[in-house]
C-alpha cells in the first residue's frame, strides 16, 4: 500500500491584494467595501455585503497609493467602473477599525470566561501552566510586566526563552473601557483558540502599522508553548 501523505486541513480560500498582486488568506488581508453612496470604507471583519476589494499593504504604502492615484485605479478595476470616492483619511479609518476590532475581541473573550485579570490572579494562573496568552497595556510598568512574564515562563517550563507576552496598542484607559473594568493593566487568556484569535487581530494591526514597535513580540513569544504546539493558525477567525 502506498504511503499516505500528511493529513491536510481544509483549503483556505485566498484573496489577491489589488495593489501588490500578493495572494493570502482573507485573514492576512484587509477588505475594502463600497457603500451605496460609492464611498470606499474599511471592512476589517469582511462582513459587509456586496463586492469587496482586498489590500495587504502598510498604512504608509496605502497613503502613497492614494496620493499617486494608484489605489483609485485598482479600485476602479475591482469594482468594475462603479462610481467611487476614496476618503483622504482611509488609512486612519482602517487603523481605527483594526484597533476597535482588537478591543472588541478582547471584550468577547472576557465575557466567555477565559480571560484572567488582576496581577495576582494572572501570576497564579501563569505559574500553574494554564496561561496561553499574556498581554500588557502600552503604559504598563516594566517591573510588573517582567514579573508576570517570569511567572509564565516558569509555568511553561520555558525559562531562558523569549516568552514575555505582548504590549498591546492600547493604554490602560483604553483597555479598561474595552473590558468594562477599572484600571486594567495586564490580561491573560487560558484558551489556545482565543489566544490565536487575539494574536491574529494583533498581527494584522502590526502589519498595517508597518513596523514592530518597541515592546512588541513575535507570535512565538506571545502564545504559550502548548498553544504553539497545537499548530493553531494565529491569523484569527
Amino acid at each position: 500500500m502506498p504511503a499516505l501523505g500528511p493529513a491536510r486541513g481544509p483549503a483556505v480560500p485566498e484573496r489577491k491584494c489589488i495593489l501588490t498582486g500578493r495572494h493570502d488568506g482573507r485573514d492576512g488581508l484587509i477588505r475594502l467595501a463600497l457603500s451605496p453612496d460609492g464611498d470606499v470604507l474599511p471592512d476589517v471583519l469582511a462582513r459587509a455585503p456586496g463586492r469587496g476589494a482586498w489590500i495587504g499593504v502598510t498604512r504608509d504604502e496605502l497613503d502613497q497609493a492614494i496620493a499617486k492615484g494608484k489605489l483609485k485605479g485598482a479600485l476602479a478595476r475591482a469594482f468594475k467602473g462603479s462610481p467611487l470616492s476614496i476618503p483622504t483619511n482611509l488609512g486612519a479609518r482602517i487603523e481605527s477599525a483594526l484597533r476597535r476590532a482588537l478591543a472588541d475581541r478582547l471584550g468577547v473573550e472576557l465575557r466567555s470566561g477565559i480571560m484572567v485579570l488582576g496581577t495576582e490572579k494572572i501570576a497564579n494562573a501563569a505559574r500553574s501552566g494554564t496561561v496561553k496568552f499574556l498581554a500588557h497595556a502600552s503604559d504598563a510598568g516594566d517591573d510588573g510586566s517582567g514579573k508576570l512574564a517570569q511567572a509564565w515562563r516558569v509555568g511553561e517550563m520555558a525559562e531562558g526563552t523569549g516568552m514575555k507576552g505582548v504590549i498591546l496598542p492600547l493604554d490602560r484607559a483604553a483597555l479598561s473601557v474595552a473590558l468594562g473594568r477599572d484600571n486594567v493593566v495586564h490580561l491573560a487568556l487560558t484558551d489556545a483558540a482565543a489566544a490565536a484569535r487575539v494574536t491574529g487581530l494583533l498581527g494584522r494591526l502590526k502589519h498595517f502599522l508597518g513596523c514592530e514597535p518597541a515592546g512588541y513580540a513575535s507570535a512565538a513569544d506571545t502564545i504559550s508553548v502548548a498553544a504553539a504546539n497545537d499548530g493553531i493558525d494565529t491569523k484569527g477567525e
